[in-house]
């Protein structure tokens, strides 16, 4: 695939709360583009205050896609995301050959910017069966049977994560074959430039702008935006920080305000693990959170100009 060495993609990564959405509509300003939104949770129409979604002011601000544009019943994964993000970058490159993506979610920005690793298809029934043995046993089964069938990749899988252990673990039995061995295999080529700008901060900081947005959160409504959704809880789109934490106080396991400390603990461990996937990539452009965005763009703009 020839490469057009005038469209050129700029990806906005980071930590969960650290300013990405005011940084991504500055940047479509200045370069007249439209965003993308690389959030796995951004997509759902149903979920508004717990994943973040824009104010009404900065949808306005900019043109912006893939943002609550379909339902938490639908079934939507991140093969499908990178087949419909690649489709929508090259029509706006027919309008305006720089764009800019922004999110949190690293496995989905690689997606679009890489490729995602091929698996063969597999039995349904494996992951019905290992939902079911999740459900019935807990986490720490699943957690085992992966450690004995694929140890490479339980050393480096997101282990309080059972839907990314299911998977793994459906490729592992449904091929007998380590789901590792799948990994990191030459992928397609990308026909645009990429450049990847990420914004941090000191790690207290994060944390305690994590703390602000959860109260402030709280205060727009979460809990009840929660129980319009708690008889869906099992939904996989449902299985995310913010919601499950309201869901077990709805069961009744826990008081609120323990749901709401876990809510905040568990954000702030979600962040370290972006950070963690994001400093992977060394192409990537570190600025402080509170760069001036006129040295942002300077230095975007010098990218550009050396492809």
């Amino acid at each position: 695939m020839t490469k057009n060495l005038h469209n050129t993609l700029i990806t906005i990564v980071g930590p969960t709360a650290i300013g990405k959405t005011a940084l991504s509509i500055k940047l479509a300003n200045h370069f007249k583009s439209d965003i993308i939104s690389c959030d796995s949770r951004q997509f759902y129409k149903e979920m508004t205050i717990g994943t973040a979604v824009p104010e009404p002011d900065e949808l306005a601000a900019a043109k912006h896609h893939f943002i609550q544009d379909r339902s938490i019943f639908d079934d939507y994964n991140v093969g499908e995301f990178e087949r419909d993000t690649l489709k929508k970058v090259a029509d706006l490159f027919q309008k305006n050959p720089t764009q800019i993506m922004v999110g949190g979610s690293g496995l989905y920005v690689d997606a679009v910017l890489k490729g995602l690793d091929y698996f063969p298809d597999v039995d349904k029934q494996i992951r019905i069966d290992l939902t079911k043995e999740w459900h019935e046993k807990g986490i720490e089964s699943i957690q085992k049977k992966l450690e004995v069938l694929d140890i490479d990749t339980y050393n480096t899988i997101a282990l309080d994560n059972p839907h990314r252990i299911i998977r793994a673990l459906e490729i592992c039995i449904g091929t007998k074959t380590a789901y590792s061995t799948f990994k990191n295999k030459p992928k397609a080529p990308r026909n645009f430039n990429s450049i990847k700008v990420g914004l941090t901060a000191d790690r207290e900081i994060i944390y305690n702008r994590i703390n602000q947005r959860v109260d402030i959160m709280m205060q727009n409504g979460l809990l009840d935006e929660a129980k319009k959704l708690y008889p869906y809880k099992n939904l996989n789109a449902l299985q995310t920080v913010g919601y499950k934490e309201l869901f077990s106080f709805f069961d009744g396991n826990i008081t609120k305000e323990f749901a709401i400390s876990e809510i905040k603990k568990n954000t702030r461990r979600f962040a370290k693990r972006q950070l963690t996937w994001f400093k992977k990539d060394d192409e990537t452009i570190w600025f402080d959170h509170l760069t001036n965005i006129n040295e942002i763009i300077a230095s975007i703009s010098k990218n550009i100009n050396a492809f």
